[in-house]
């Protein structure tokens, strides 16, 4: 992989909440999306997920918990582990999905 202007490509996705695999670090894929402050329903998933906000803030509900990510904080939600955006969630995000082995 070569240089990756992270805000570039984030503001070129088509729209918000949609995801670009920038590449992969072994089997880990990573990604960048934009958050527009809207919510996204309760998800889970078969990998890790490492959630990175480059500008912005991330609102998590994690099993129930609220969690807020601010700008050069990351957080990682275990495989299996349901978690939901909140409403005001706006920025860049870069994800790193690491699947199970």
């Amino acid at each position: 992989m070569s240089l990756v202007n992270v805000f570039e490509a984030a503001s070129a996705l088509p729209t918000s909440w949609s995801s670009r695999l920038l590449g992969q670090v072994g089997t880990a894929g990573v990604k960048v999306l934009r958050m527009d402050g809207q919510p996204v329903p309760s998800e889970v998933h078969a990998m890790t997920e490492v959630l990175f906000v480059v500008v912005g803030h991330l609102e998590l509900t994690v099993d129930g918990v609220e969690v807020t990510v601010g700008p050069g904080e990351m957080y990682w939600v275990a495989a299996g582990t349901h978690h939901a955006v909140r409403p005001g969630s706006r920025g860049t995000l870069v994800i790193v999905e690491v699947p199970e082995e």
